[in-house]
């Protein structure tokens, strides 16, 4: 496996973690410096309710190399206030919040609150075209509703964005990659059983393709059934160098420019 070895850490960056939740509490400082030790130099902390956003900030704003988004969940549509186009507009002035969401659809949980879901899409894709910042979605046993609404907004109006940890099929999948936006890979393509997934990553063009952990969610191999935290980015990383027949360090270095590309203010 072309994995860095140890005392060589390859820049790297994890497009997606949830570094509020009370999995990190008591030890959050820590996992951010195993998380550099191990290479990753930029991380995107994610917020999924908007009353949240205060404390994903104040992360954000505590510490170098990491930035954050807010949204309302599609899970917590039901429960939480719906989230106005000029409330993300306005949070999105923060110079560390670098894109809007993560919102979509998730029918397997939560089907019952599904036309609130897309609402709530609809607003976050309206607020990501004001702001120029990339959209980061979440889809589950929705692809063809996904499908539909990314691309009946798109034609209305372009947008840029990311489906994050994606684990959809291959429709989806070409939909996304037809409107100009990006796969991001997570711990679900090391897991042994993910043959189909990892065939969908390779069909895709490296160009497009971002790297996540989704901590403390998803852990690969071998930390699977454990926490997951960011500096495990580097285990999915080197399943996708393997998917594209690359080195690890190149693997890390177009993944980061990708990063770069969408997440451009995080760039800057």
């Amino acid at each position: 496996m072309p994995y860095p070895d140890a005392g060589k850490a390859v820049p790297i960056v994890d497009s997606h973690c949830h570094l509020d939740f009370p999995d990190f509490d008591g030890e959050r400082d820590a996992l951010i410096a195993r998380a550099r030790k191990a290479g990753v130099t930029r991380m995107v902390t994610i917020c999924t309710k908007l009353r949240e956003e205060p404390n994903v900030r104040a992360i954000a704003e505590a510490h170098d190399g990491i930035f954050y988004a807010a949204g309302t969940h599609p899970m917590s549509v039901a429960s939480e206030p719906m989230a106005s186009v000029e409330d993300l507009v306005a949070i999105a002035q923060h110079p560390k919040m670098v894109g809007i969401g993560e919102t979509g659809l998730d029918y397997h949980y939560t089907a019952e609150s599904a036309a609130l879901q897309q609402e709530s899409l609809r607003i976050h894709i309206e607020a990501a075209r004001r702001t120029g910042l990339p959209l980061i979605i979440h889809a589950r046993a929705a692809d063809e509703d996904m499908a539909r609404i990314l691309t009946e907004e798109h034609r209305a109006g372009a947008y840029s964005c990311v489906m994050h940890c994606f684990s959809s099929g291959p429709e989806l999948a070409e939909a996304a990659l037809d409107l100009g936006f990006y796969l991001s890979m997570s711990g679900i393509a090391a897991f042994p059983r993910s043959t189909d997934l990892r065939e969908i990553f390779a069909a895709a063009p490296i160009e497009r393709i971002l790297v996540e952990t989704d901590a403390p969610y998803l852990a690969p191999p071998p930390h699977r059934g454990r926490r997951n935290e960011p500096a495990f980015v580097t285990r999915t990383a080197a399943i996708g160098a393997e998917i594209y027949a690359l080195g690890y360090a190149e693997f890390a270095a177009r993944t980061s420019a990708n990063f770069d590309r969408l997440f451009s203010k995080a760039a800057a």
